[in-house]
């Protein structure tokens, strides 16, 4: 951590050099993604943190490092806790830790490139009666201490076919163009790289874990684009693949663009935008419409084409997934695997199959109590070894040409404890509860939460993270708007038919084990007799077995037993073919009925 020190000493000589007081950072690049590209990681880079969200204040004498729950344990093992202090921000905001901390008169910069609208609005709301203001730099301190920065990627962009994506991009930029007209606005503005490589079926691999290309788009009411990418990434079939309508410019002409379109009403999505954008369309004497991304909702309601690719991509993906639980069953007890040796594991099954791009994410392995930190990742620090009695959580997915997909079990290594049996038990109970849920069209997935906490509620326990998410198909495996929240969310909006969500309650002792199971659903209608108003329910697309020992048949009903069996006939049909004869026959035991011996 001594390089981090330096670092810190570092920034603050930087700062003071420019006459700021502080500086905010957080997590994210220019297009506030969740998983961005090296050349991205500053807050990594100057502090350690290499969670998915976080955020740190620097000021001349103090400095803070701000997470979720999600991170709390993995802050402590990161980040230097003389050099930072470690803030929850269920807790404590950072706006409101700012005005309790900051000095009088203070000057805090900050990147407008990295932060969205609805983020700096957040702070300065909370700056508002206090003497500290927030200063928007034209370029980031920390990029100008750190020496050895890598590039932005620049891989090559590639068409999304419309055998896979189900639809053209012409037709999608013309639903655009509609919502545009419709709703009287000029141009809406483009950031986030999911939406992007959606609306125009492209895709890259400038993201480790996603299909993804840095780039930016402006789309008009007349139907007409502006692509905003690096001439290097562009071949001759993705250009004929974009066509007319689609106008190339390079990538950092984006910004100068955006000072062009004074007079102009424009649309801009405040909690995927850097307020950058806004403050720059603003100068220019353009009229800001804030307003969700035309394409989030219609990227989440997947089409027939896309639903299909993902069913498939699980097959092939659960046969993957069943060959790493068998070798497991194999290994684990022999206590020569680690964290780190068994991820890596599943992930050469994966890159065996059709169609594989690369992992969904960094697969979240963990043994015994680093499965009690629900977004654990080994280092090689952290690794620890699975050995028996372990309780071993595996969390991870892959990205295939057709599908993205996202997969959580929990094994016992040996005689799991009757207490762990129990808390597996009420988890899956839960989890069986959202597989069977039915409920009207367009209810909110935070009204289905709580079905997944019924069977931990009753012996006093509960989890601290939503019980699903959104997931993209051949994009960002967290997508949304929707997902099933532990609480409301500004601008939920219903479930409707076609949305692929995740599945995946849990459960999690400090310092001893976790326990998750995930799934992952799509919504599709459902026939109820009688019905006056539109049903839906869930089809589940994950093909993966259960984890025999830890299920307490006598928690169960007759109707969730009847569920787990007729899920793992299901599984024994679509993957015994895909596997090796020794897998299938493990498989055949792993999913034998468990209500002959209830």
């Amino acid at each position: 951590m001594s390089d981090h020190k330096e670092r810190l000493t570092a920034l603050r000589r930087e700062l003071e050099v420019r006459g700021l007081d502080g500086f905010m950072l957080s997590t994210g690049d220019e297009h506030i993604t969740e998983w961005p590209a090296p050349f991205a990681h500053r807050l990594a880079w100057l502090t350690g943190f290499t969670g998915t969200a976080g955020a740190a204040i620097v000021l001349s004498d103090h400095a803070a490092m701000f997470i979720d729950g999600r991170y709390a344990a993995a802050v402590r093992d990161q980040v230097d806790g003389r050099e930072f202090v470690f803030i929850n921000v269920a807790q404590t905001s950072i706006g409101d830790w700012l005005a309790a901390t900051a000095s009088s008169g203070a000057h805090i910069g900050y990147d407008p490139r990295l932060h969205s609208c609805a983020a700096v609005r957040a702070v300065q709301r909370s700056l508002a009666h206090a003497s500290v203001v927030l200063i928007a730099v034209p370029d980031n301190p920390v990029d100008a201490i750190w020496p050895d920065r890598p590039p932005r990627p620049a891989s090559p962009l590639f068409a999304q076919p419309i055998q896979l994506a189900g639809k053209a991009s012409e037709e999608k930029i013309d639903e655009v163009a509609a919502w545009l007209r419709s709703a009287d606005i000029d141009a809406t503005v483009f950031i986030a790289l999911d939406s992007i490589a959606w609306l125009f079926n492209i895709r890259s691999s400038d993201i480790a874990v996603a299909p993804l290309g840095y780039a930016f788009a402006i789309c008009r009411r007349d139907g007409t684009c502006d692509l905003f990418v690096d001439e290097a990434k562009l071949g001759r079939e993705v250009r004929y693949h974009l066509g007319n309508r689609v106008s190339l410019a390079p990538y950092d002409d984006f910004y100068a663009a955006l000072g062009g379109m004074g007079g102009q009403r424009v649309s801009i999505d405040p909690e995927l935008s850097p307020i950058a954008i806004e403050q720059l369309l603003t100068a220019a004497g353009a009229s800001v419409r804030e307003i969700r991304d035309p394409t989030q909702l219609p990227k989440q309601i997947k089409n027939p084409v896309e639903i299909e690719g993902m069913r498939q991509a699980h097959i092939r993906d659960g046969a993957a997934v069943t060959r790493f639980l068998h070798w497991l069953s194999i290994e684990g007890p022999r206590g020569k695997q680690t964290e780190l040796s068994a991820a890596e594991r599943l992930t050469a099954f994966r890159r065996e199959l059709d169609g594989f791009h690369s992992v969904s994410f960094e697969p979240i392995s963990a043994a015994d109590a680093n499965g009690a930190r629900p977004h654990y990742w080994p280092t090689a620090a952290s690794n620890r070894a699975i050995q028996a009695d372990s309780v071993y959580l595996i969390d991870s997915g892959g990205q295939y040409f057709d599908g993205t997909t996202d997969v959580t079990r929990t094994v016992a290594i040996g005689r799991p404890r009757s207490e762990v049996r129990d808390r597996y038990t009420r988890v899956l109970k839960g989890h069986i509860a959202i597989a069977r849920a039915i409920f009207p069209e367009g209810t909110l997935g935070s009204r289905l939460d709580p079905l997944a906490r019924l069977a931990l509620w009753e012996a006093g326990l509960d989890y601290s993270h939503g019980t699903g998410h959104g997931v993209g198909h051949f994009l960002n495996v967290h997508e949304g708007p929707n997902h099933l929240p532990a609480s409301p969310r500004p601008g939920e909006t219903g479930i409707e038919a076609g949305m692929i969500l995740s599945n995946e309650p849990g459960y999690y002792k400090p310092n001893d084990y976790g326990i998750r199971i995930e799934n992952l659903i799509v919504a599709v209608p459902r026939q109820v007799m009688g019905a006056e108003i539109p049903m839906l329910g869930f089809e589940t697309i994950t093909w993966v077995p259960l984890d025999r020992e830890l299920i307490d048949t006598a928690l169960l009903t007759r109707a969730e037993l009847g569920w787990i069996d007729d899920y793992h006939a299901e599984v024994l049909t679509r993957i015994a073919p895909l596997v090796p004869p020794d897998t299938r026959a493990w498989l055949e035991q792993r999913t034998a009925p468990l209500t002959q011996n209830a």
